[in-house]
């Protein structure tokens, strides 16, 4: 298969804004690519949160990051879009007269008449603690985000963080597992008040337990742990451990991007709120990558925004063609586009 394509827009990441902009192009007739370093659509809603409720999605009072992923699929689906996982964008050459040619890591190029930036914070991997060989217990038995929540049940799970995640893993993981040990340098944590009374509660219920000190090593073979040594001040503790799972939240990097000629502010790439064009004619960004006055880091944010990209890239995909504003509600020509006339 040849690794050369041809499409109207790039779009550069696959989080839940970066789908939902396929949808509000293939409105208005216009194919899209996108290009995911992940190997899987969905962003860090995916990756980090699949199983964690989300509350202020419209119309869903509470949804989770992966079914809100799988929604969005099922709505783009008519427009069948062409994925590329696992790849990352190494260039963007040319411009918004000659079109783009866009280059991956993979050696996958497409040629695309604009681009559409909805890479959230960038290239982001969560922070590995310094433990002494933890790589080679890494995608086995160290996690850093929580997939599938059954694969806990019945575990000795150790959760080492004191933030909002550590926390409501610990809270939500607690009746399925054999054991939930909750590790923090100190006796003080930064999430939620109303997650911290939960906690202490099931700890003095004996229901979980709660170490005050660090991980400094890690007892296992080929892969799989069976203990992980906490020390504290005075003293030190094997704690028995199938899975660790340490939350100290995320590395946010630009990688190439800031390569790309983008006017940036604070690393995030500054747009008008007209088109969400950056400096660079024929490029957009959307989602949390962008910035401008009033931004809102939102999912929902993101989706406005990408409505408002869909008209700005349709004057360049489509020059000179006029667009006909119509509501999918009423527009027997928009129903078809969705299968649902």
């Amino acid at each position: 298969m040849s690794n050369l394509h041809t499409t109207d827009v790039v779009i550069i990441g696959a989080g839940p804004v970066g789908l939902f902009a396929v949808f509000e192009l293939g409105l208005l007739g216009i194919k899209a690519h996108l290009i995911d370093v992940l190997d899987m659509p969905g962003g860090q809603c995916a990756e980090l949160y699949p199983e964690k409720p989300i509350y202020d999605i419209p119309a869903w009072p509470v949804i989770s990051g992966q079914e809100l992923t799988d929604r969005l699929m099922e709505q783009i689906a008519p427009f069948t879009p062409v994925f590329h996982w696992g790849e990352m964008v190494q260039s963007i050459k040319g411009d918004a007269q000659k079109g783009f040619v866009v280059s991956t890591t993979e050696g996958t190029q497409i040629k695309a008449a604009a681009i559409v930036i909805a890479a959230g914070g960038g290239c982001f991997q969560p922070k590995r603690p310094p433990i002494v060989g933890i790589e080679d217990y890494e995608q086995h038995s160290v996690r850093y985000a929580v997939r599938q929540r059954e694969q806990m049940r019945g575990q000795h799970l150790v959760i080492v963080g004191g933030g909002d995640s550590a926390l409501d893993w610990c809270l939500d993981l607690q009746p399925i597992a054999t054991r939930v040990t909750l590790v923090h340098r100190r006796d003080d944590f930064r999430g939620a008040p109303a997650s911290v009374k939960k906690m202490r509660d099931l700890v003095a219920a004996g229901k979980m337990d709660l170490l005050i000190g660090q991980v400094k090593g890690l007892v296992g073979a080929k892969g799989q742990l069976t203990a992980v040594e906490v020390k504290s001040k005075e003293s030190s503790t094997i704690v028995p451990c199938d899975l660790l799972m340490p939350f100290f939240g995320l590395t946010m990097k630009l990688g190439p991007l800031s390569e790309w000629g983008l006017e940036l502010d604070a690393n995030r790439i500054k747009v008008d709120t007209e088109k969400f064009s950056t400096s660079r004619p024929g490029i957009f960004a959307i989602g949390d990558i962008n910035t401008y006055a009033g931004k809102l880091k939102l999912i929902l944010s993101g989706f406005h925004e990408a409505a408002l990209m869909s008209h700005g890239a349709m004057a360049i995909v489509r020059p000179g063609e006029k667009i006909v504003f119509q509501y999918t509600t009423s527009s027997s020509n928009l129903q078809k586009k969705l299968g649902v006339a």
